[in-house]
């Protein structure tokens, strides 16, 4: 048995350390760039580094696939593996701002069993078992419920012109954090239009769906984790009953943009 308890702990204690480095006090940041062109911090790599220790010494057992440690497939033959963004968001941590969030999974057999998603700076704690439901804070979340997809908030600084009818709320640079949006009912939808990684959605994923939210991949395929490959097209998650027209809406889009890898 697992003891959520220190996994619980061991999450909190990752936001501390990232709030150590965090700019957003004025504190020091060593900001590098990756191959691929994506911001990464020294406060990303000591977060990877510690959950790495901290979650191997609770579950040993568990492999492991973080966005800042190389990816060895070998590692994660077993039946359970953590799938882990140390800091997703990191765009809004380097500038002092509060939409990024620590992003933790427990994957079995290719699904989300255990999820937390830990957004200090915001005093936001998320967490959701699969078949036991979605909490922040120890609250009881529930998912939009939405009707019509024309109306739907969604977080974002820009809306398409194909999208004008729809309306912007806030948009923190975490996936994560978006797709939490749509458990806590303060957006209808989140869709994104590229090429991802498991880690960034598999804990959020887990929370809207235990919240009642549909979620897809950006096609309206079905996400499964631990993948040789981890990366995914889109997401796309949303009040239950606009997710159909929500896919059928992205649907061109969607097909034209997954084919740019």
């Amino acid at each position: 048995m697992l003891d959520r308890a220190r996994l619980e702990a061991i999450v909190r204690r990752a936001g501390e350390l990232a709030m150590a480095q965090w700019p957003g006090d004025n504190k020091a940041l060593e900001v590098f760039g990756k191959s691929d062109g994506t911001p990464v911090s020294s406060a990303d790599l000591a977060v990877d580094a510690f959950l790495r220790a901290q979650l191997h010494d609770l579950l040993p057992s568990a492999g492991w696939l973080s966005e800042e440690t190389i990816d060895a497939p070998n590692q994660r033959e077993g039946e359970l593996v953590w799938l882990v963004d140390p800091i997703d968001g990191t765009r809004d941590f380097i500038r002092g701002r509060t939409g990024w969030a620590i992003s933790v999974a427990l994957v079995s057999n290719h699904r989300p069993l255990l999820a937390m998603l830990h957004a200090p700076a915001r005093d936001e704690f998320w967490q959701a078992e699969a078949g036991h439901g979605a909490f922040c804070n120890g609250e009881p979340l529930a998912a939009s419920t939405r009707e019509q997809l024309s109306g739907a908030r969604v977080p974002t600084r820009v809306l398409p012109a194909e999208d004008a009818d729809m309306a912007m709320v806030e948009q923190p640079n975490s996936i994560a954090l978006r797709i939490a949006m749509v458990a806590a009912d303060r957006a209808d939808l989140v869709a994104t239009l590229r090429w991802g990684y498991e880690w960034d959605i598999a804990a959020a994923a887990l929370i809207a769906r235990e919240a009642g939210a549909a979620i897809s991949d950006a096609q309206g395929g079905k996400l499964n984790y631990n993948k040789l490959d981890p990366r995914v097209f889109g997401v796309a998650v949303s009040a239950p009953a606009i997710h159909a027209d929500l896919i059928e809406r992205l649907a061109e889009r969607a097909h034209l943009l997954s084919q740019r890898r």
